[in-house]
C-alpha cells in the first residue's frame, strides 16, 4: 500500500518506536506506584519523555508536559479549564471538530475570524478585528488539517498577550513539522497528538501547560494520596489513573527521531512532495488543486477535488488500487465552509514517502479525466 494519509496518523514509524513499546510492555510498571525496580524504571521513562518534549518545544519545565490520549483529549482539558457558558470565544475559520464540539457543548459564544485560504495577512486582520475587549478565549490551529494552511500563530499570540486574552493552540498538524517555541508563544495551552508528525503510537498525546488547568478525570495520581481532591501541581493534577507506558516509551523515541532529523528537514521533504504532486497534476483538467505558491503558507498537505467524481467514490477506487488518501470533510466542516468546498481528497506525507510513490497516484487519477 502507498500511504498518503499522514495527517490522520503516520502509519510508518521508526523501528525504534516499536522496539521501545515492546520493551516497555515487558519491563515497565506504573510510575509513582511503588519503589520497586519496574515502577522506578517507568517513572524514569515517563520523565525522559517529558524532557524530550520540553526540549523540542522549549517548555520551561518537564512538569508542564502532560500526557494525554490524543490531541482531542488535550484540547478538551484546555478548553474546559478556561471556558465558561456564554464566554465570547474567537476561533479561526479552519478549526477541527476537536475544537468546535467542546466549545459548543460548553455553550461558548463563538466568533469566527474567517479568512481566505493561504492568506496569513488576511487571517491576522480577521483576528485583529474579532479579538475585542469582551473576548474571554481564543482557540486557533497552527495548521489546517484539510489544506495545510499555516496560520500566523505567533502574531495571533502576540495580539492575545496584548489584549490579555487566554490562548489555546491546536498543534495537531504542526508539532514535529514546524518550529514551536512554547515559552516565546506565551499560549496558555498547546495540544498535540503523539501519533502524527511526532511518529509515536496511537493513543498518545501531549498538552503543554502554562497554568494548572482543571482535571477531566479524578482518581489515583501516585502523589498526595491523602488529599481528597486532585493534586494542585502538574503534571499529576491532569493525569489521573494508570499511564500508557508502552505508548509513552514509543512517543519518546518518536520525538527523538524528529529531533535527529530536525523539523526544517522534515518540512522541506514533505513540501517537496506536495509541490511535485502539484506539478504532475497540473495538466489533468479533472483535478482542482488547493495549493499555495507561498512557501510560508502551506505544509506538505494537499487537498484536491475532481470535476466529475465525488471524493468518496474516488478514494474508494484509489484504495482498490493500493493508494490510501483521506476523503470527505476530514472532521473539519468549518474549514470546508470557509474555503467554499464540499469535501476533498487529501494527500498528506511523512518522511517515509518518496517521489516514486507519487507517480502511481498520478497514473490512477488519469482514470478520472
Amino acid at each position: 500500500m502507498i500511504y498518503f494519509d499522514a495527517a490522520a496518523t503516520t502509519l510508518q514509524k521508526p523501528g525504534s518506536v516499536t522496539r521501545a513499546m515492546r520493551r516497555a510492555a515487558d519491563t515497565l510498571g506504573s510510575p509513582g506506584r511503588g519503589g520497586h525496580a519496574a515502577a522506578m524504571a517507568a517513572a524514569e521513562e515517563a520523565y525522559a519523555c517529558r524532557e524530550a518534549a520540553s526540549e523540542l518545544f522549549h517548555v520551561c519545565s518537564p512538569e508542564q508536559v502532560v500526557f494525554c490520549m490524543n490531541a482531542t483529549h488535550g484540547l478538551n482539558l484546555a478548553i474546559k479549564s478556561i471556558l465558561t457558558p456564554g464566554m465570547r470565544t474567537v476561533i479561526s475559520g479552519y478549526e477541527h471538530n476537536a475544537v468546535l464540539r467542546p466549545l459548543r457543548e460548553g455553550k461558548a459564544k463563538l466568533a469566527i475570524a474567517a479568512s481566505p485560504l493561504f492568506r496569513p495577512e488576511a487571517a491576522l486582520d480577521a483576528f485583529h478585528r474579532e479579538l475585542t475587549a469582551d473576548t474571554g478565549l481564543c482557540v486557533v490551529n497552527h495548521v489546517s488539517n484539510v489544506f495545510g494552511f499555516i496560520q500566523p500563530v505567533s502574531e495571533i499570540a502576540e495580539l492575545c498577550r496584548k489584549r490579555r486574552i487566554p490562548l489555546i493552540v491546536d498543534a495537531s498538524q504542526s508539532a514535529g513539522i514546524l518550529p514551536l517555541d512554547f515559552e516565546a508563544l506565551g499560549a496558555d495551552f498547546v495540544a498535540m497528538p503523539g501519533h502524527k508528525s511526532l511518529y509515536g503510537p496511537q493513543g498518545t498525546g501531549l498538552l503543554l501547560c502554562a497554568r494548572p488547568g482543571k482535571p477531566l478525570l479524578e482518581g489515583g495520581s501516585g502523589s498526595d494520596s491523602r488529599n481528597s481532591g486532585m493534586p494542585s501541581m502538574l503534571p499529576d493534577r491532569l493525569e489521573a489513573g494508570t499511564h500508557n507506558m508502552p505508548g509513552i516509551a514509543g512517543l519518546r523515541q518518536g520525538i527523538r527521531f524528529v529531533q535527529s532529523l530536525g523539523t526544517e528537514k522534515i518540512l522541506r521533504h514533505e513540501c517537496m512532495l506536495r509541490q511535485r504532486l502539484c506539478t504532475l497534476l497540473e495538466d489533468n483538467p479533472a483535478v482542482r488543486l488547493y495549493a499555495s505558491d507561498r512557501e510560508d503558507a502551506q505544509t506538505g498537505v494537499l487537498s484536491f477535488s475532481l470535476a466529475e467524481t465525488d471524493c468518496e467514490t474516488a478514494a474508494a477506487a484509489l484504495s482498490e488500487a493500493g493508494i490510501a488518501l483521506r476523503a470527505g470533510l476530514h472532521c473539519a466542516p468549518l474549514a470546508h465552509d470557509t474555503a467554499g468546498t464540499d469535501g476533498t481528497l487529501r494527500a498528506s506525507f511523512s518522511v517515509f514517502n518518496t517521489p516514486r510513490e507519487l507517480k502511481k497516484l498520478v497514473s490512477e487519477l488519469e482514470n478520472f479525466r
